[in-house]
């Protein structure tokens, strides 16, 4: 009877799921009036990737105007949906590129290019007597990333050193992919924009600066969290950007997108490089008013938004900015009010539909306990004789959080760039990040462990022991928990060209590159959860985890989350408390900008996760009495999300 209950359940959920993704791509696709098209661009290094959005009216005699969007950096083509859905709707063209190292493209970030020197300001307000103009060594990784905003058409001061080393494609990829869309039989290649988010807006830079004074020159500019430079950094003074809008966040991460500022204010509008910008005085600069002329191209604007970093690229207030920006200059076909956005609830869609298949995925691990299989996974918790005592818990897990949270900021961006990894085999470069951090927190636990069995054993207590059928039992039942959603995944990416996330990557189904990634990083994210598990739901376990029912359950998720998630919270509220008092990002505040930066913007992803982790941890050790499955299945999605969705050498 339980079996087919489990049945029911999974499949009720799997049903749910699934009509959220119908809608959601009902949503995309504009009830009927837009098509998707996957396309590839097959290069000498490799291959690039795009979505291609298509109004079904745009054709060879009745073109379209187009828009080319650049993803940032740890996304991929997707997180430009909002934008892609509601041009689209408006009647225009719209391509969604995966940029180098993103997405399912196969050529690696490295192809970008780097140099052996940075600039610790704005391009054009360095100097090499003040030391804002240095050189730098380290690894590959490490010299990208710091020239992240020096692009391919800057003067070769910037672009190339004396090594041989150069800025190759600040375009990621963009000015092949723009050149393509202009190609396009449907498409009206005298009315085309680009925008980008982040690292996409160095990219649209370079795109307008390859297409600048040709007859495909891009007439609009969108950039979503981006930088401004001098005139004098590149070496043509024949360059033109076309009707630039700037979207600000208010709370934006990264000091880089601010002038080197810890905060946006009204201060900044009275430095050079933005009144010059806006083509105005000091006085008259001003946030939301547009400057200049769409007619001639020197349309400028500065768009305040009351956000963060990441959410910039599904705000409403920006998509609405853009959208009228876009209008003004490329005259959309299609009449739809800017404030009239359907694309936010395609994200809350897609998000039910997440929840939905991994919340079936537990009910699914309830179904196959029925079968005999099985009968070893499931066992009695331990005795609640061997629980530490009250005080000893409180030390333990008081430690557990300020030892997290305290390195999380270090070794997380010392991995990121700096660690020497051998950068061949380990090309996943937040990974780097993450199993750094996790390498210390091994070691540190596997000590901690090694003194509590001798504790034991000295105390007369008895150490529990590794329980071989039993995990064997749970790592065939998590593959196939994990198997299962990556097969309901990869389905709707068939069925619905979309993939679990909300807005930005989750679980994308991997190629070749990507899943032999998977295998490498894997063996460290086991080893994290299966001591953080051992260490927080067994070791740490209090009375509750013996009691039946919800009650029991919600008490024991709660003492388990904080012990889970409390260093990555500490460290979330020293970013933004002072963030919000106007004070600045705490890690740049407190530890300098080395340690802000892209590990603290994405503790607005890590956070949920580990919510979900520590759901699914503490049911399973609850039902089976061990911490292997839960362990098993919550570090194979990890290291899934990781080397699935984001960026690679």
């Amino acid at each position: 009877m339980k079996k087919i209950l489990y049945l029911i359940l999974t499949l009720l959920l799997l049903a749910a799921s699934t009509t959220a993704m119908y809608f959601a791509d009902k949503i995309q696709k504009d009830e009927g009036n837009v098509e998707l098209i996957d396309g590839t661009i097959n290069l000498p290094e490799g291959k690039l990737t795009y979505k291609l959005y298509k109004p079904v009216n745009a054709s060879a005699s009745n073109k379209a105007p187009a828009v080319l969007l650049l993803h940032g950096y740890q996304n991929d083509h997707e997180t430009c949906a909002a934008y892609a859905i509601e041009l689209a709707r408006r009647g225009a063209v719209v391509m969604c590129l995966d940029e180098y190292g993103h997405g399912s493209s196969t050529i690696g970030l490295a192809e970008r290019g780097y140099v052996n020197h940075k600039v610790s300001v704005n391009y054009g307000n360095d100097s090499v007597a003040d030391g804002t103009f240095s050189d730098i060594k380290g690894t590959v990784r490490y010299r990208l990333m710091m020239n992240f905003s020096n692009l391919s058409f800057f003067k070769p001061y910037y672009s190339q050193d004396n090594d041989g080393n150069m800025i190759k494609d600040s375009s990621c990829g963009g000015s092949t992919a723009y050149e393509l869309l202009s190609k396009m039989d449907y498409v009206d290649s005298t009315r085309m924009a680009v925008s980008g988010h982040s690292m996409g807006t160095w990219s649209s830079w370079s795109v307008a600066a390859d297409f600048a004074n040709t007859a495909i020159a891009p007439k609009a500019i969108v950039l979503q969290c981006g930088e401004l430079f001098t005139d004098d950094v590149y070496e043509s003074k024949n360059i033109r950007f076309n009707n630039v809008l700037l979207l600000q966040a208010k709370y934006d991460e990264f000091s880089y997108f601010r002038d080197y500022k810890l905060n946006v204010t009204d201060d900044l509008l009275k430095t050079p490089l933005r009144y010059n910008f806006l083509g105005t005085t000091a006085s008259q600069a001003a946030w939301n008013k547009t400057f200049g002329s769409f007619e001639d191209g020197s349309a400028r604007r500065m768009e305040l938004l009351n956000t963060n970093h990441r959410l910039t690229t599904h705000d409403l207030n920006g998509l609405r900015a853009a959208l009228e920006w876009f209008d003004s200059a490329l005259k959309l076909p299609v009449h739809i009010a800017y404030d009239q956005i359907n694309a936010k609830t395609k994200e809350y869609l897609v998000l039910g539909a997440m929840l939905g298949v991994l919340f079936a995925m537990m009910t699914f691990m309830n179904f196959l306990l029925q079968f005999y299989l099985f009968s070893d996974v499931e066992r009695e918790l331990p005795s609640q004789e061997s629980m530490m005592s009250t005080g000893a818990r409180f030390k333990g897990g008081l430690l557990t959080i300020l030892l997290s949270g305290l390195t999380f900021p270090f070794m997380t961006q010392l991995g990121h760039a700096l660690l020497p990894l051998p950068e061949n085999i380990f090309r996943m470069t937040v990974g780097n990040g993450f199993i750094s951090w996790y390498a210390l927190l091994i070691v540190i636990m596997i000590i901690s462990s090694i003194i509590r069995y001798f504790r034991n054993k000295k105390n007369h207590i008895p150490n529990e022991k590794f329980d071989f059928p039993a995990f064997v039992g749970s790592l065939i039942l998590a593959l196939l928990m994990v198997g299962f959603v990556y097969g309901v995944n990869y389905l709707y990416t068939l069925v619905f060209d979309l993939d679990l996330r909300f807005i930005w990557p989750f679980f994308r189904p991997f190629n070749g590159l990507r899943i032999a990634q998977f295998g490498i990083y894997l063996p460290v994210f086991l080893l994290f959860y299966f001591l953080n598990n051992t260490k927080i739901m067994r070791d740490m376990r209090i009375k509750a985890t013996y009691r039946k029912g919800i009650f029991g359950f919600l008490v024991t998720w709660l003492h388990n989350f904080i012990l889970m998630a409390g260093g990555v919270l500490l460290i979330v509220l020293l970013e933004y408390i002072p963030f919000f008092l106007g004070i600045g990002p705490g890690a740049d505040v407190c530890f300098g900008s080395t340690f802000g930066g892209p590990f603290m913007s994405i503790l607005i992803l890590f956070v949920p996760q580990v919510l979900f982790f520590s759901i699914l941890c503490t049911y399973c050790y609850r039902k089976t009495g061990k911490v292997y499955v839960g362990a098993l299945v919550a570090a194979m999605l990890a290291c899934w999300i990781v080397t699935g969705g984001s960026s690679f050498l």
